[in-house]
């Protein structure tokens, strides 16, 4: 009987806990809906057409799946048993080995003659053809629902004593992400008698703590869950529909709070909150204009880091003295809800005022030699002596950037960049390194790109921030960049697996984009070689492993991934990185000629042609050097002759594109050898018997190599 023939009816289940970790609740519910829907399907208790919908809030997970079968299909399948040579003897008869292994699988001896004889590899095996019991949906929900709770992704394990329906009350203990008070588990108007985490399942719920119109709440069916909630229970318990909800709530009430205002964009928070109510009141609150003295970032952290509130900005994207609260209760009159978030929130906004007054009492400058006090790293000395190394990075740069001027510029900015490092208000709160830095700098009176600098030093700080503003802001982002990833690097410090916790990969990229993006006539080698002259003297630092794997492998690997990302093949990527172009601005023109080359009907001959010489070249310098000399006097063969004639013609005017950066024109003049080169491997035996002439071929070809692999290693576009 198929799964189609049966009567299938909608399933829910519920697990109902104390109050979830907000950060981790949207992913608990979408793990627990998909695991238990996937390990039903795999026991064939759901169609098809089955779908599934996750259900999360602060105090439950759950799943619904439509079309789940009472039992599931019996299943007919075929056993090999053993070879024939093994369970028959000379007259046919069953082996004791053969009556075993039947026993075992619950036939009876009677089925021998019913044994299928089908080839088993070079010899005959037998086989039983047998019938499979479907799973019931009691015993297969509840495999399902154990491994579901197994393979939560859980934050953090709580152990808690179990209170009521075990055997040892207070002593029989479990572990799970928080205390679980209630399962629920309905199979249509049917509950399925699982059990989970101590439990044993019903269909009594629990809805809002204080605005439930009944306690419990009874489901009378799988499909009525959602409804019910909502209705008795005063739930949303859909994470996505009660943040839709919260979304519009908070659309309407910035609307409502004054004109052109928007509440700030942040999708972390949105979450968060959303997986802190239950149903979810937006309200409406202000703080002291006063308070707007202090640079908005900090107003606008403090608000939203400790107490998940929602600052509402002007047309122009300044904060205002307005604010959303999202509280999990509707009472008729909010004001006393109201009245206590904008008392709770003045203390907050008070700290952040009293640190930006007590900061701008002492000039970033006078802070610096306290950095000298403040370890950096254990192998690699103080802040003070990692702002020395940032300083000569950055002067250096400049000097070939700008000159003198650009220079002392980055010098000055680099020996401040740190400074607020030892504020109160980054002390406080350490997202804000760098953006008060800008403030107090023009505090101090310095100039608006040496405030800028410190102010975005540390940028791009995540995948598609801005980058820095300003030539300033870029010498000191790239030293301070360089700096960290040659000194973590020099000590050994990688990025192993998953784990980074120096944000080498992140450092890695910000390099690459901001070279790339900002067409720096920087060449990569050159910088990383620079870096590492400033950490000499260091016992631990080693510049062999700089080398090799920082500037060799790390930074290219990053950019290759990068590069795929934005749409270029893996051939067209390795192709020009093979090179490792020193200049990174080189590398998206070369990407293009390569695109464009590739496009041509010579370049497959070319790209093979290329791999051939590259094999024939290697091989020779495995015994002696191949020089790219070549001796016209040596040429015998016409096709050689050929080739050498072609490449003289062929070769300037491809080296004069080159050198305008005409990337595209010089690889497609390229497309002309592709007779000459296929006509030379035709007639022409390169490792000929006479040395002068095997080593004339031999440099032919190596002058040739040199000469179309300029933009991209060609013979990586071979199939």
């Amino acid at each position: 009987m198929s799964m189609t023939d049966m009567t299938t009816q909608n399933l829910l289940v519920e697990l109902f806990v104390e109050e979830l970790p907000p950060k981790a609740l949207r992913q608990l519910g979408e793990a627990f809906a998909t695991t238990l829907a996937a390990q039903l399907q795999a026991q064939g208790l759901t169609a098809a057409d089955s779908r599934v919908t996750p259900y999360a809030s602060p105090r439950r997970l759950a799943a619904h799946i439509t079309h789940v079968a009472a039992k599931a299909a019996d299943r007919a399948v075929q056993l090999k048993l053993m070879p024939v040579s093994v369970g028959l003897d000379a007259q046919g008869q069953a082996t004791p080995a053969l009556l075993k292994k039947l026993q075992a699988l619950g036939a009876e001896p009677t089925v021998v003659p019913q044994l299928k004889r089908q080839p088993d590899g070079k010899a005959e095996a037998l086989f039983l053809d047998s019938v499979v019991t479907g799973a019931t949906l009691d015993s297969g929900l509840q495999k399902a629902l154990d491994e579901a709770i197994a393979r939560l992704p859980i934050p953090k394990v709580m152990t808690y004593q179990l209170q009521a329906g075990c055997a040892r009350p207070g002593w029989d203990s479990v572990q799970f992400v928080r205390p679980a008070h209630g399962l629920v588990a309905l199979h249509g108007e049917t509950v399925v008698p699982v059990t989970a985490l101590g439990l044993r399942a019903g269909r009594a719920t629990h809805g809002h703590r204080f605005e439930a119109a009944s306690d419990p709440v009874e489901l009378a069916s799988a499909d009525d869950y959602s409804l019910d909630l909502r209705q008795q229970g005063a739930v949303i318990a859909s994470f996505e529909e009660r943040r839709a909800t919260l979304e519009a709530q908070i659309k309407a009430a910035a609307t409502q709070a004054g004109t052109a205002l928007t509440a700030i964009k942040d999708e972390a928070l949105l979450d968060e909150v959303t997986a802190l109510v239950e149903r979810p009141n937006v309200l409406v609150c202000a703080f002291e204009p006063e308070f707007l003295q202090v640079p908005q970032e900090c107003l606008i952290l403090t608000m939203k880091a400790n107490q998940k509130y929602f600052p509402l900005l002007d047309a122009q994207g300044r904060l205002t003295h307005r604010f959303l609260v999202v509280s999990n209760i509707t009472p008729d009159d909010p004001s006393a809800v109201i009245a206590g978030n904008e008392r709770v929130v003045r203390p907050r906004l008070a700290d952040a005022k009293f640190f930006f007054d007590q900061d701008r009492k002492k000039t970033l400058e006078s802070r610096v030699p306290q950095l000298a006090q403040v370890v950096y790293h254990n192998q690699l000395g103080t802040q003070g002596e990692r702002v020395e190394r940032v300083r000569a990075i950055a002067r250096q740069i400049g000097q070939q950037l700008g000159g003198a001027a650009l220079a002392q510029a980055a010098d000055t900015a680099a020996r401040l960049a740190k400074a607020d490092l030892l504020t109160d208000m980054v002390g406080e709160f350490p997202e804000l390194q760098g953006v008060m830095g800008g403030y107090y700098a023009r505090h101090d009176g310095l100039s608006e790109d040496i405030a800028l600098a410190i102010e975005d030093h540390y940028k791009p700080r995540f995948a598609g921030d801005e980058l820095p503003r300003g030539q300033v802001g870029t010498v000191v982002a790239l030293a301070d960049k360089l700096e960290t990833l040659v000194g973590m690097f020099g000590i050994g410090n990688l990025p192993t697996g998953d784990r980074d916790p120096f944000a080498l990969r992140r450092h890695a990229l910000g390099v690459i984009r901001m070279l790339i993006e900002q067409a720096l006539p920087l060449a990569l080698p050159e910088l990383i070689e620079l870096a590492a002259q400033t950490f000499a003297g260091k016992a631990d630092f080693n510049p062999s492993r700089v080398k090799d794997e920082l500037a060799g492998k790390f930074i290219y690997d990053r950019l290759a991934g990068s590069l795929r990302e934005q749409g270029f093949s893996a051939q067209e990527v390795d192709a020009v990185l093979a090179l490792r172009p020193p200049r990174l601005a080189d590398v998206h023109p070369h990407l293009q000629a390569v695109r464009a080359f590739a496009a041509l009907p010579e370049a497959p001959a070319l790209a093979a042609a290329n791999k051939r010489i590259g094999n024939i070249l290697k091989k020779a310098e495995a015994e002696s050097p191949v020089h790219p000399h070549v001796s016209e006097l040596l040429l015998q063969e016409p096709a050689e002759q050929a080739l050498y004639a072609a490449m003289q013609q062929v070769l300037p005017q491809a080296d004069a594109q080159l050198a305008r950066g005409d990337y595209t024109a010089s690889l497609q003049s390229l497309a002309a050898l592709r007779a000459p080169v296929d006509a030379f491997f035709d007639h022409v035996m390169v490792n000929a018997e006479q040395a002068d002439l095997r080593l004339n071929r031999q440099g032919l070809l190596k002058t040739l190599h040199q000469a179309m692999n300029r933009v991209a290693e060609l013979a990586r576009l071979a199939a």
